[in-house]
């Protein structure tokens, strides 16, 4: 059945009656949630002085776009928060972001050198087995996009398959290709790094320190496929959670009193590395010329910090909770005829609606971190 949308009621009510009544009505509606257990405003206090009618437009526009939860910060204040935020869903290749973090606190511990290699590491894989010109990819590399290795990988989209240069096209360091083959095999050089897995390192060195609500180490399940030794790691992570770790980018790894991932890190890993016609790419975050940066993934699961405006935005598209990892492809296949993706211009369009609606001035002053 079609479901008409809350919000468009909304919209409908304000058009219906003068501005002196829109005013009134607009000032009593909330964009945050008002349950104290599920909101973030425990976390974030309310943002003030936004325009009502404005945030209502780019909110309506975004669900009609087919996002089901979305969070916005902005100068530590929480904008929005609207959808079930609290849901634990796929962060599909949001992952390679979370993992670029956990690879900053790794070097800073000394588990691993960003210029050892893969043949340091003892990394191999099915036949054919990597070339030893392939082997002498770093970790830096790797983080990069530039290793070289073009072997199957697990997780890979069509896209990506279509993509791939053939073995030996490029030695490593000498081309940027979005492959997932570096992406997992990354993983498992953590895990052997680090002795630990990429789930509990995720809970121990960065949710619960910054105070995440939903994620536990178990969160994090590993897709193998027989065409690789190297399994994708898939994270289920909620709205709010990666809203506080957006949140940290932009406060350049630091939460309250603590440095919970380097700075120069933070720096570093959203510098762009290799640029493309429209964006650069760091160690697994893609990068923008206007100075932001994001995570993305299938279906339009997004986390921008945009620190020249002091914002995070965070938004999803339901794919499925960790229940659905135990089904058929062919049956998950059948389930995302049903979903609608937010896509890449239409996430853009949004952003210009929040920076739109900021009140003056506020985009340039100093951010304030709400947790010191």
């Amino acid at each position: 059945m079609f479901r008409f949308p809350a919000i468009l009621l909304y919209i409908f009510y304000l058009v219906l009656f003068c501005n002196e009544e829109v005013n009134a009505e607009v000032k009593y509606f909330s964009f945050t949630k008002e349950n104290p257990q599920i909101s973030l405003s425990n976390t974030f206090p309310p943002a003030q002085g936004w325009p009502k009618a404005k945030l209502a437009e780019a909110l309506l526009y975004l669900e009609e776009a087919g996002a089901t939860a979305v969070i916005v910060i902005h100068r530590g204040q929480l904008v929005i928060e609207w959808g079930d935020t609290a849901q634990k869903t796929s962060s599909h290749s949001v992952r390679k972001s979370l993992l670029s973090g956990l690879y900053g606190i790794a070097v800073q511990k000394e588990y691993i050198d960003l210029s050892t290699t893969l043949q340091d590491w003892g990394i191999d894989d099915r036949p054919p087995c990597l070339k030893e010109t392939e082997k002498q990819a770093t970790v830096k590399q790797l983080l990069q996009a530039r290793s070289g290795v073009y072997h199957l990988a697990a997780a890979e989209s069509a896209d990506m398959k279509m993509k791939r240069p053939s073995r030996g096209a490029f030695l490593p360091g000498q081309h940027w290709y979005y492959n997932n083959w570096d992406f997992n095999a990354l993983g498992t050089i953590f895990e052997r790094a680090t002795d630990i897995s990429i789930g509990e390192a995720f809970y121990a060195w960065i949710a619960t320190r910054v105070g995440m609500r939903d994620f536990q180490s178990g969160d994090v399940q590993y897709k193998w496929e027989e065409v690789s030794l190297h399994p994708a790691y898939t994270f289920w992570i909620s709205a709010r959670d990666l809203a506080l770790f957006g949140q940290l980018y932009l406060q350049e790894g630091r939460w309250g009193d603590s440095q919970v991932i380097p700075a120069d890190w933070v720096r570093e890993s959203t510098f762009p590395h290799s640029k493309m016609e429209k964006l650069g790419y760091g160690y697994m975050w893609w990068t923008h010329h206007s100075g932001a940066y994001f995570a993305a993934g299938f279906m339009g699961q997004r986390v921008l910090v945009y620190p020249q405006k002091n914002l995070v935005i965070v938004t999803r598209v339901f794919t499925g909770s960790p229940v659905f990892a135990g089904l058929s492809q062919k049956m998950r296949n059948e389930l995302k005829k049903y979903v609608d993706p937010l896509t890449g211009s239409e996430f853009r369009n949004f952003i210009d609606l929040i920076i739109e609606a900021m009140p003056a001035k506020q985009d340039n002053q100093v951010l304030q971190d709400p947790h010191k």
